[in-house]
């Protein structure tokens, strides 16, 4: 396994990190079990999860994944071998806190607590926003985003979020801040705030990124490169589309897309377009899709960790491999040229 800095905290994380979010519902606690034992035994000591896990988010899921995360801490004894991170919703989900989720001191201070006595722990080491009370672009809602906010309410609510998370670090109840489907603009006043103020910084921005999914480029990434704030990527795989099992309206049974009743906007003919054309250069190098994906997502210099989620434990080993893979020059050029002619399926 390879490691690198979580932005300025000094943590040394995993370059693969284990994401959670089916633990709990696609995955039953007994092999949630399996997968972090296999995890930590190759080397990956990056956990990351958040108060509404398991995925697809229901009133009967929520909270499930931390609790057997929790349950695998009380069980293995092995807390201090973990970098945890968690995440507190932003507002939209009726059954957190009875809808009153927006991001403030009073829903962080019951989110922590309730999440500490989920893990089972006296700390989390990094604590993010899972997303902005003001909205977002990412989960499909790029194409008709439009931010329209109040501005100095938006900065003096970055600046409360700051202070009660400047309590919560002097508690010693988490460790570090981050962000988690954040824009440029929310990005550099998070960073821009706590510089003025003596404030926690934020570590890391958690964001989707990933072949198919590349919106954290150029800008972002400039941003997370010199700022010092790197990324953790989600859903590398985007939701597991890259490996083909869902071209032209394929559902196969048991995976996550038959599973989950939402609306999937990555469901696309040019989605599938550019899914194909990945596949075809893959095989043209002999290699798997998958692992060529991760290992793009995961040589990129703006990442911190590249946040895998697996269904069963031949999906998990062979994401984990992807760490060992190189790519090549040419296959860069091949990425290039099918993202010219798909810039952005989704």
């Amino acid at each position: 396994m390879e490691y690198r800095k979580l932005g300025q905290t000094g943590l040394d994380i995993s370059v693969i990190g284990l994401g959670t979010m089916t633990w709990g519902m696609q995955n039953t606690q007994e092999e949630g079990f399996e997968q972090m034992d296999y995890a930590l035994e190759r080397g990956i000591n990056f956990f990351d999860t958040a108060e509404m896990y398991a995925v697809p988010p229901s009133s009967e899921t929520c909270g499930a994944t931390e609790t057997i995360i929790g349950n695998w801490f009380a069980s293995r004894l092995n807390r201090d071998k973990v970098i945890l991170a968690s995440k507190i919703a932003g507002p939209g989900l009726p059954w957190i806190r009875d809808g009153d989720s927006i991001i403030d001191e009073k829903n962080i201070k019951l989110a922590v607590e309730a999440s500490l006595k989920r893990l089972q722990t006296d700390y989390i080491d990094l604590y993010q926003l899972h997303w902005p009370n003001r909205g977002s672009y990412h989960f499909g809602q790029i194409w008709e985003y439009a931010p329209k906010f109040d501005k100095q309410a938006e900065e003096d609510n970055f600046l409360s979020v700051l202070h009660t998370m400047q309590t919560l670090i002097d508690d010693g109840k988490i460790r570090h801040i981050g962000l988690s489907n954040e824009t440029a603009w929310g990005m550099t006043k998070w960073l821009q705030l706590a510089e003025q103020n003596g404030l926690p910084r934020m570590a890391s921005i958690q964001n989707e990124y990933s072949l198919l999914c590349r919106h954290f480029e150029p800008d972002l990434s400039e941003i997370a490169i010199h700022e010092n704030c790197g990324l953790l990527a989600w859903s590398p795989l985007s939701r597991g589309t890259i490996s083909g099992k869902y071209l032209d309206g394929a559902r196969p049974e048991g995976t996550r897309l038959t599973l989950d009743p939402r609306v999937e906007h990555r469901e696309h003919p040019r989605t599938d377009a550019a899914i194909k054309d990945y596949i075809k250069l893959a095989k043209e190098h002999k290699l798997d899709v998958c692992q060529m994906a991760l290992a793009f997502v995961n040589n990129q210099p703006f990442v911190n960790s590249t946040l895998i989620g697996a269904t069963n434990m031949q999906q998990l080993k062979n994401n984990i491999d992807s760490i060992d893979l190189k790519l090549s020059e040419d296959i860069y050029e091949g990425i290039n040229k099918i993202r010219r002619g798909n810039p952005m399926p989704y």
